[in-house]
């Protein structure tokens, strides 16, 4: 009887041999690889905690400013800036949903947005009764806003002046 493995069973032995030391070596890979990748997501996860998120009351002076923005294009019958100015609301509105949604006075937002359509609404017919009708209830809706937040001491109201001086709120 041979004592030596045959050829074949000895190449397969190696094989085996072979094989073995790759998986070994790919799994020490792979932690190694998943050490990294971790370390690069605690990184970025640590990055991202200190970016600068807008806070509440930064979306809220923006609404101010589109509401007195609103009402200068509206008086002066520029529906196209009323219209714009109606979207960027609409959009700052989304902001604070998507960025402050640990603030319990989001919960408050939807008194806004029949307000919100009255003006779209009245902007769109081009109807300067109705335009200035809807306003007071935006305006209103706001205040109601305040006052459901336990801000009552903010209190909006129709402007008297334009937030900027160099912008024109007449139709050219």
């Amino acid at each position: 009887m041979n004592r030596y493995p045959s050829k074949i069973k000895r190449m397969n032995l190696y094989k085996l041999l072979i094989i073995s030391s790759l998986v070994i070596l790919s799994a020490c890979s792979s932690n190694d690889n998943n050490t990294k990748l971790q370390a690069q997501v605690d990184s970025l996860n640590a990055q991202i905690a200190q970016t600068y998120k807008p806070g509440l009351g930064e979306f809220m002076m923006g609404i101010q400013v589109h509401h007195a923005k609103i009402w200068f294009a509206g008086k002066n019958q520029n529906w196209d800036l009323a219209n714009f100015e109606v979207g960027e609301i609409k959009e700052t509105l989304d902001d604070v949903k998507k960025y402050c949604t640990d603030r319990p006075e989001i919960k408050s937002l939807p008194i806004l947005y029949p307000a919100l359509d009255s003006v779209n609404n009245a902007i769109k017919a081009k109807d300067p009764k109705r335009f200035e009708t809807s306003f007071i209830l935006l305006t209103n809706s706001c205040n109601s806003c305040h006052q459901n937040t336990h801000h009552q001491f903010n209190v909006i109201k129709i402007p008297e002046t334009p937030p900027y001086t160099n912008q024109e709120f007449k139709v050219k």
